[in-house]
Order: structure tokens, then sequence, then C-alpha cells
């Protein structure tokens, strides 16, 4: 199975270079690809069991290719004091199942995956289409710890019941004392 994700396909942008300017809308640089071919989906059509062409605008997405939205993160390393700055800024687009009710109150918990994992998490807020965070997690750690390891965030939900509905995870090979922005793709949690 090759990775069709945009990031992956040649001649797209490197979304931990490309996305860096918050003022450039990130879409414009995604194309969504269908997951048979490298064609995109507003174009391609698949053949069902019966093999009959149908319109993708036909098929009910589900799985990893659901939409879940983005989470928009920025990094920075203060090499100074050995510290890492994370700052959760906010969440766009997120879907959460129906079985969580229509505005459940969501969080992001981050983790840095290291011998002993540092967890972290933001306050909860009420689920709706663009959820500003805006908090900052400050950590003492050396910078070579830390390239080494990935940073997972998972979108939680607190209320009615706690569930984490989606995940997203960014390695920190390149973390630098130049303040870096990232969108993250969430995906359906892993089980």
């Amino acid at each position: 199975v090759s990775d069709l994700r945009p990031s992956a396909l040649p001649g797209s942008f490197d979304v931990s270079r490309s996305m860096f300017d918050l003022r450039s809308p990130p879409h414009r640089f995604m194309k969504r690809y269908d997951s048979l071919s490298s064609v995109p989906s507003s174009t391609s059509s698949r053949k069902d069991s019966q093999g009959s062409n149908r319109s993708l605008d036909t098929i009910t997405l589900s799985g990893d290719e659901w939409d879940f939205g983005r989470l928009n993160v920025k990094l920075c390393y203060v090499s100074s004091v050995e510290q890492i700055w994370i700052t959760v800024l906010h969440c766009k687009d997120l879907a959460w199942p129906s079985s969580c009710g229509e505005n459940p109150r969501i969080c992001v918990k981050g983790i840095l995956t290291l011998p002993k994992p540092v967890q972290f998490k933001s306050s909860a807020k009420e689920g709706c289409n663009d959820i500003e965070f805006m908090e900052t997690f400050v950590f003492a750690i050396k910078l070579q710890s830390l390239q080494a390891v990935r940073l997972v965030f998972k979108i939680q939900t607190q209320t009615p019941r706690k569930k984490t509905i989606g995940e997203c995870s960014l390695a920190l090979r390149e973390l630098s004392s130049e303040e870096s922005s990232h969108w993250l793709d969430i995906s359906p949690a892993s089980k």
C-alpha cells in the first residue's frame, strides 16, 4: 500500500515548512486524493462490486477517508534554558461521533513520547467548528532527548464522558529556537 497523503506525493509541499505563515489558508496547499489512485478525487470514479462506475460523490466516506479536522500548534526550543515551548492554538473543522452529543466539552492532551512520557492537557472548551485554546506549555528537557521522539496530541471529549475522538502527531527532529507553526491532520483515534 502506498502512502497517498498529500505530504507524501511528488511535488507536494512539506507540511512542516510550507505552513509556517498563518496568514495564508493552509487548505490551499492540500489536495484530496482517492485512496485507490493518485487521481484527485473530484475527477475520480470507482467500480463497485458489480463492476459499475460510481462517482465518489455518491460514496459515503468511512474510516481513514473521513475528514476529522486539523489542529494548529506552535513549537519553540529555548536553548539557553533548555526548554521546549508548546502552544496549542486551535482546532478547525473538528468532527466528533454523534454519541458525544451536539456540543461536547473538548480538550487536547499532549504527550512527549520520551522513555518516561511527559503529558499535559489543555482546558476543556465547548465543541464547535473552530475551538480556540491559545495555551502554552513549557518543559525543561534537553534538545538531544527531544529530537528522537514524537509529540502526540489526543483530542478528547470531557462530557458526556471522557473519550479520545481523534489524534495527530509530529516528529521533533527539526525543533529549533525559531518558532514554527504546524497544521496537523487529525485522524480517528487508534483502537
